[in-house]
């Protein structure tokens, strides 16, 4: 059934702050003025001349702990950061996104991405959530079958391997969450996943299964996405030549997730089998909806319930709580006053388990596609920096890469730690070494060291900045609410900034060129001479 004429949002369009210029308020006028005495601003002095500083400085939520007192930010900075949140009305813009207003202008589109881990009582549309629900049962009764046997290949035998073809947020999601939560998946079935156009990581992948029980999600919002489609046709004609089949594609061992069901059907996918997405659902935002079709497989719907509703644990939190003790909205705050005002450019994200090891490069997708723009919401110009860097690897590894220069290099790079309070996987032992390891470092980053012989390349500065997030246990609830924070803490900074962060006009000019540079060679295009002296050492 086809949902999106029962979905469209409210036509109203969001932007109380579409006007507004954040460079212009009085708030940005003060954070300017406290910038200038970044030299004398010592994070040990702060604890010093206030003993509740730790505690006056962390936040929780449904146990999830913020500690943000370890940054270069005192009271008056802090009241200075929340007036320019007021300023810029992002109360409003929060309750407008929440409300299905059109809040990405340039495509005309709501971001209700937060409605697929709605409930009724969250005053959501009733007929989205019904379109939701529709689609989950499906996502429900094909991981139920998958997961019990009972979902048979051509031969009859049941599904052992999931391939999950998608790129961006069809891949890095879905790929992150799957990965995350290894702890709770089904002990005989194994998830992969692959995104590059890069030929060798789906034939190498296609040479280690069994053709008889392996599904395939193609997963691909537009169903034009070159990459994807080219690794389809590989997985097609391996399917043909092992299992003798015509159109293997419109046969169980392939499910399609899209925004636009007829190309699946005209494909070749049976329409029994293709899922549905809605144009407000971004793909970076994606990992709620049927694109989490792996994870839900691996893990098990009531544990993929779990998922969605920690990530409505923190919508509630950010929709509600105030300012000052809004997790998603300080992290905004705290990541404006470093990269517009302390010039930080990038900012690092650490992890204290092996399972969140693809956890950066989903965030590095989630904020700087989402904020990495240089337009305002009016298409105008900006003159200030907009999106930040975001980098990271877990911990302990990094401690033994990238460390040196957070510790003794010349960049301001603030770190966010990300611990657990129990890992069942792991053993008491190792586990209080790793959680030793990650206090140890927030405290070092902060303190730093002065060596008594003067030897200089022993110094460390100290005074770097650092958030601490901890976590009773990862499980798909505090993943959720992780995820839903980042998610959160993105759309505060773009409304503050005056952009829009659900559209991403800056990924196509790549594509198109690519795609003439295939189709039309680089005689038919006007490219610089290094472009084409390259293709024609490449192609001839």
């Amino acid at each position: 059934m086809n949902n999106r004429d029962q979905t469209r949002p409210s036509s109203h369009e969001a932007g109380a702050s579409l006007s507004l210029a954040p460079d212009r308020t009085p708030a940005w006028a003060d954070l300017t003025r406290h910038a200038e005495r970044k030299r004398s601003l010592s994070i040990q002095d702060c604890f010093d001349c206030d003993p509740t500083r730790a505690e006056r400085y962390t936040l929780d939520c449904e146990q999830l702990i913020a500690d943000f007192s370890k940054h270069l930010i005192d009271d008056q900075i802090s009241q200075s950061l929340l007036d320019l949140a007021r300023e810029m009305q992002l109360a409003a813009e929060i309750k407008a996104m929440f409300s299905g207003a059109t809040v990405n202008p340039s495509e005309g589109r709501a971001a209700l991405h937060t409605a697929l881990r709605g409930q009724s009582e969250d005053g959501f549309d009733p007929d989205l959530l019904k379109a939701i629900q529709g689609q989950l049962n499906q996502v429900h009764q094909i991981s139920d079958a998958v997961r019990d046997g009972t979902w048979l290949g051509v031969n009859g035998k049941p599904i052992r391997d999931v391939i999950n073809l998608g790129i961006g947020g069809s891949d890095l999601g879905p790929k992150m969450a799957t990965t995350a939560l290894r702890e709770f998946a089904h002990p005989d079935i194994k998830c992969h996943f692959v995104a590059n156009v890069d030929g060798a990581e789906i034939e190498s992948l296609l040479k280690q299964l069994d053709p008889d029980t392996t599904l395939v999600i193609l997963a691909s919002k537009s169903f034009t996405t070159r990459e994807t489609l080219l690794n389809a046709e590989t997985v097609i004609r391996w399917f043909s030549a092992h299992l003798n089949c015509d159109n293997p594609q419109a046969s169980a061992h392939f499910i399609g997730i899209t925004e636009q069901p007829e190309k699946a059907i005209a494909y070749g996918l049976d329409p029994e089998r293709v899922l549905e997405l809605w144009d407000w659902v971004g793909g970076r935002f994606s990992l709620w909806s049927p694109v989490g079709l792996a994870v839900v497989i691996s893990i098990g719907f009531e544990a993929f319930r779990d998922l969605l509703n920690g990530a409505r644990a923190m919508d509630n939190h950010y929709r509600s709580a105030p300012f000052e003790h809004n997790i998603p909205v300080q992290m905004a705050l705290l990541g404006i006053w470093y990269s517009n005002f302390l010039g930080a450019e990038t900012h690092a994200i650490v992890p204290y388990c092996e399972r969140l090891h693809h956890l950066p490069g989903y965030l590095q997708q989630l904020e700087m596609e989402s904020n990495g723009k240089s337009v305002n919401r009016h298409g105008e110009p900006v003159d200030y920096k907009t999106g930040t860097i975001v980098w990271g690897e877990t911990g302990t590894n990094g401690q033994h890469s990238f460390f040196q220069l957070l510790h003794q290099g010349t960049h301001l790079v603030p770190v966010d730690f990300i611990g657990f309070r129990e890992d069942r996987l792991s053993n008491a032992r190792q586990h209080r070494t790793l959680l030793a390891n990650m206090l140890a470092q927030g405290a070092a980053l902060l303190s730093g060291f002065e060596d008594k012989t003067g030897a200089s390349y022993r110094q460390q500065p100290g005074n770097r900045p650092s958030t601490t997030l901890l976590l009773p246990r990862l499980t798909p609830f505090y993943l959720g609410m992780l995820v839903a924070l980042y998610e959160h803490k993105v759309h505060a900074q773009g409304i503050i900034w005056g952009i829009n962060s659900f559209d991403q006009w800056g990924v196509q000019l790549g594509k198109l060129i690519a795609d003439q540079l295939l189709t039309e060679g680089c005689e038919a295009l006007t490219l610089d001479a290094s472009t084409t002296a390259l293709f024609r050492r490449l192609f001839g």
